[in-house]
């Protein structure tokens, strides 16, 4: 009797794990033959895209090709028309909680937007020292540290700056040298 029970269940685990593989073979095959098809598709496309393949088959290349004929991009006119003019070198004490003191030797640029711009910058030239000055001496050690630091500096100069030489627009403010000491 306990041999027929073994049998039946032998039977019945065979029926069982023999209808599941055929059909989880199906639905991979159905998956397979319609996933594997888009993913080709995305693939090619996204290669083709990124080549630059696509924009000459579409025709985008072209119009390029007549705008930059016809007259020069913005872009080539501002590396064009920059100016850089550089400001003298400043020494300024930190602000240190401590009696051991901290200094800031700074060496900046300013990229003006043209070179017309320059004389009315050179005339302003002391305000400008001034507010970098005044604002420098404000500073703590931790406010120049790291990159977000650096990036907070400069903002805050240019700010000044801009403010310093109101008609006339400074576009970057560039650090040429920077030592805390």
């Amino acid at each position: 009797m306990t041999e027929d029970l073994e049998e039946d269940f032998d039977d019945n685990d065979g029926a069982e794990s023999g209808a599941e593989p055929s059909q989880s073979k199906g639905g991979l095959k159905k998956i397979l033959l319609i996933v594997l098809p888009i993913l080709l598709l995305v693939g090619g496309g996204a290669g083709l895209y990124f080549s630059g393949i696509l924009d000459k088959l579409l025709g985008g290349h072209k119009e390029e090709a007549s705008t930059e004929s016809s007259a020069p991009s913005p872009v080539a006119k501002a590396v064009q028309a920059a100016a850089f003019m550089d400001l003298p070198e400043m020494l300024v004490n930190l602000q240190t909680s401590g009696r051991k003191q901290a200094f800031l030797k700074l060496r900046v640029a300013l990229e003006l937007e043209s070179v017309a711009d320059q004389p009315r910058v050179e005339q302003m030239m002391p305000r400008i020292v001034d507010y970098f000055q005044v604002y420098l001496r404000e500073l703590r050690i931790e406010d120049l540290q790291g990159a977000s630091g650096m990036n907070l500096l400069r903002e805050e100069l240019l700010t000044r700056v801009n403010a310093a030489v109101k008609p006339v627009k400074v576009s970057d403010v560039l650090f040429k040298e920077m030592l805390v000491q």
